[in-house]
């Protein structure tokens, strides 16, 4: 039953405001449960996990949610049934940021089905909730008794006019040239998710610093907060040991390690190295059945399996950091053969290949117009999003048959670490929607990372105007009898044996994205430093080969692409163009084939004409001047005569009318009209004035002819 008045603490943010703690009130039926307040933000926690784990269970079955409530905001969803539906991309991007701080920090032998569901319940739209939402997290499980190596907690860090801020507000962002999300325990980096505007790595690390030093006063209040709840939180769960049978193992070590070495260093492609080392595993399996017969066979061979995958994991670790070679044969620094193509689909407004190795993005880029930008409704934003990146990781990548149900968590974090890389270097004011589609049709390690540099180029290839172009590569770290390797562009077997996946972005003269994650305790940052100089050197690397495909954008844009032209009108015409029920922009779309867009932006209205028709946007220019055009005095135009009287003509000129008075058409005196002027003759006029009274334009003829 929950408690009216919960256990509860405090802290403070650098700035000074207060963020409360409580536990006790909510959710009391939950393993662990916990609110965080910051001001009018408050989220929720809750952890559940099970006593014990599943029948032959052989992962950890963690899954974390998050969810903002939309009364949060004092909003209804906009959906057809007006309620919470599946998780947004954005709710899984914050999901994401929960679960993999938290993960590693399970014992490895916790294989229990656990769960943990953040809700954000009440929220102002200057409050970021994302790293709030890791705190109840942790919070929630610190104040439970699973068994977890925690605290953890995440701050934001940004670099704002030359100053670092820790959690800042969501309209200070706008000015930020660096913006990095920071995990860490007391002791440890756990991950870090970021972006920055060509940043320096010193930066970065500063970044990282500043917010590991406020993580370590949050982690404080939750063990505070924990301490009052007495020993049944304190006193953590039990996790039986995993019993070893080491005549069994001994067995597998014995029959295995020479043959794992051999093929380990082979120098193998990746299906050639896999295929290997399943032959090694079956002939032990093999072996082990010959030996102790069928009986023993039938209840351990699983447990065979299990060892072998321990002592390949173990020998390739210790093969790295002891000789420096590598599954594939190459020096820790070394990266894969890259060759890149561009134009490779001829209908597409931009496309490129990016190869680097076994894995390879086919990317294509689409320009639109504001109708086609992408609209964002969350609980605490809504806006329309003109950049979009999609990245599709199909199973026939890593020679995989399995269902194809649409992106996973996974795809949509890749999609997001390259597309906020990609945005740094997009022209400024661009008035194109962008989208970017990479397909990953194979993969042996950082298919995030190819996506960014096939994108960089696929935008050149279009004759997008990018500031500069940006690669990526991904770093791993070995770890292991007190020895260490940094690896640059690490393989996917690289990555699922190493202690750290770290990906970098940038261009040549600085960082735009980040994301690392750390799979051990531990990691300094002198290694850190180095990890960010040999990805340097490495970005700088690919950026050489990619320019020898195309170093900077097309000048112009395929003839095919729709070409967008920009018109500012006066904000008091913009009703006008519109017309009753938008008649007339209608209208105009129709005649012209065009697509026109039309906004308000202060005290102007900005007007975007698309086609791949330059005649076809000229017409809709001419269409538009005729309405919102306001003839200047002094200007001279090229007017039509409409219609002729005894005292003057008058004239059409940019969709207006206005009269040139018979004084005004010669130097000379004029008997008649017509002796010199006719209906449809063209003529040049200036405008002189206005009538004060009528608001006519007063023209003259003679002004510009020879005296």
């Amino acid at each position: 039953m929950g408690l009216q008045t919960p256990f509860s603490t405090s802290f403070l943010l650098p700035d000074g405001r207060e963020v409360t703690l409580e536990t006790g009130k909510l959710g009391t039926q939950a393993d662990g449960s916990a609110v965080v307040r910051l001001g009018d933000t408050m989220l929720f926690a809750s952890v559940v996990s099970a006593k014990e784990a599943k029948p032959g269970q052989n992962f950890f079955p963690l899954s974390v949610d998050y969810q903002e409530k939309f009364a949060a905001a004092g909003k209804i969803p906009g959906n057809f049934f007006r309620r919470e539906s599946k998780l947004s991309d954005y709710e899984v991007l914050i999901s994401r940021l929960v679960d993999r701080p938290i993960r590693p920090l399970f014992p490895d032998n916790y294989l229990n089905e656990t769960q943990i569901v953040i809700y954000l319940y009440s929220g102002d739209a200057e409050t970021m909730p994302d790293t709030l939402a890791a705190l109840a997290a942790s919070t929630a499980l610190s104040c439970s008794n699973i068994s977890w190596e925690g605290p953890i907690s995440e701050v934001r860090v940004a670099k704002i006019n030359g100053v670092f801020k820790v959690n800042p507000n969501r309209s200070e962002l706008a000015n930020a040239e660096l913006n990095i999300i920071v995990a860490a325990t007391m002791k440890n980096l756990m991950m870090v998710e970021g972006e920055g505007s060509e940043c320096s790595e010193a930066d970065m690390i500063q970044a990282i610093k500043v917010g590991h030093e406020a993580i370590k006063v949050q982690c404080q209040a939750q063990l505070d907060l924990a301490a009052q709840l007495g020993p049944n939180v304190l006193t953590k769960r039990v996790i039986p040991p995993i019993e070893v049978d080491e005549e069994l193992k001994a067995f597998v070590a014995n029959f295995c390690t020479d043959k794992i070495n051999q093929v380990a260093n082979q120098a193998l492609d990746k299906h050639s190295r896999k295929d290997a080392f399943e032959l090694i595993n079956k002939e032990c399996q093999e072996a082990l059945l010959l030996e102790k017969g069928e009986e023993y066979f039938a209840t351990k061979s699983a447990e065979a399996a299990t060892y072998f995958d321990k002592l390949k994991k173990s020998l390739i670790r210790q093969m790295m950091v002891n000789t420096g070679h590598r599954l594939d044969g190459r020096a820790t620094t070394e990266v894969r053969p890259i060759w890149t193509e561009i134009d490779y689909l001829p209908a597409t407004h931009g496309s490129a290949i990016f190869n680097r190795g076994e894995t390879q993005s086919l990317t294509s880029v689409t320009l639109g117009t504001k109708d086609n930008e992408m609209m964002i409704d969350n609980a605490l934003e809504f806006y329309n999003e003109k950049f979009i990146l999609h990245y599709n990781f199909p199973p026939f990548s890593v020679g995989e048959a399995k269902p194809m149900r649409g992106p996973g968590r996974r795809e949509i974090g890749h999609a997001n670490l390259a597309g906020r890389s990609i945005k740094k270097v997009m022209p400024v004011n661009f008035p194109y929607t962008v989208r970017i589609v990479s397909d990953i049709l194979e993969s042996n390690g950082s298919s995030s990372m190819a996506t960014v540099c096939a994108a960089s180029l696929a935008l050149m290839d279009a004759g997008i105007p990018i500031k500069a172009a940006a690669s990526g590569i991904a770093m791993g770290l070995i770890a292991e009898g007190g020895k260490t390797a940094i690896l640059s562009d690490i393989l996917g077997d690289e990555d699922a044996l190493g202690d750290m996946d770290f990906k970098i972005t940038g261009t040549r003269d600085g960082i735009c994205g980040t994301q690392m994650d750390m799979k051990i305790d531990g990691l300094s940052y002198e290694l850190l430093e180095q990890a960010f100089e040999q990805a340097r050197l490495g970005r700088i690397h690919i950026l050489d080969r990619m320019d020898a495909t195309i170093s900077k954008a097309r000048p112009d844009f395929k003839p095919h692409a729709p070409r967008i032209v920009e018109v500012i009108i006066e904000k008091s015409f913009i009703g006008a163009i519109i017309g009753p029920g938008g008649k007339i922009i209608q209208e105009m779309q129709a005649k012209t084939g065009t697509k026109i867009n039309i906004e308000e932006v202060g005290d102007k209205g900005v007007i975007n004409i698309a086609s791949n028709n330059k005649e076809a946007i000229d017409a809709a220019v001419a269409m538009i001047n005729a309405i919102a055009f306001t003839p200047q005095v002094g200007d001279v135009y090229d007017a039509k005569v409409v219609s002729i009287f005894p005292y003057g003509v008058f004239v059409d000129f940019m969709g207006k009318s206005g009269l040139l008075h018979v004084s005004e058409i010669s130097n000379t005196r004029i008997e008649n009209i017509e002796d010199v002027l006719k209906i449809g003759d063209m003529v040049k006029v200036k405008l002189i004035g206005t009538d004060p009274k009528t608001g006519k334009f007063r023209l003259s003829r003679k002004v510009l002819l020879d005296k």
